[in-house]
């Protein structure tokens, strides 16, 4: 049962399994009770988001990138995915990526964020790292 990395707040698919918000913050608006009902998680997991300073940048790259300016956001992606991924080597971090790389050949799950884009968002990352953990990820 493969993981699916998937978009906050989106339709649940078939057979997805449990949701993980992997996000620093909970959804702005909508009362603890409804997070499951909305479609955002089921379970809330900030230690697989970026820390605020970089959320800040990954944000700062967006802006940039849809202003037209690709190469500055370019270049300030490339720094945000290289700290990320830093955060992500830390111990506790490397550990909970390999228990969600074991639990994808048996259990149902999804992980996700509320950007729109994910190739501008650090499920991307997230996707890179599960899969050379050796985790079964849905396309």
């Amino acid at each position: 049962m493969p993981i699916r990395i998937i978009q906050l707040g989106s339709d649940r698919a078939p057979g997805e399994g449990l949701r993980i918000g992997t996000v620093r913050r909970p959804p702005r608006g909508v009362p603890k009770a409804e997070f499951a009902s909305r479609n955002y998680y089921d379970v809330w997991y900030p230690e697989l988001s970026p820390q605020a300073e970089l959320m800040a940048q990954a944000q700062e790259s967006i802006k940039l990138r849809a202003a037209g300016q690709t190469a500055q956001a370019d270049k300030l992606w490339q720094q945000f995915e290289k700290q990320f991924r830093k955060q992500l080597a830390e111990p506790a971090a490397e550990h909970t990526l390999a228990l969600l790389a074991a639990l994808s050949q048996s259990s149902a799950f999804a992980l996700g964020c509320y950007c729109e884009d994910e190739n501008h968002c650090h499920r991307s990352i997230l996707r890179s790292l599960l899969a050379g953990k050796g985790a079964a990820i849905e396309n």
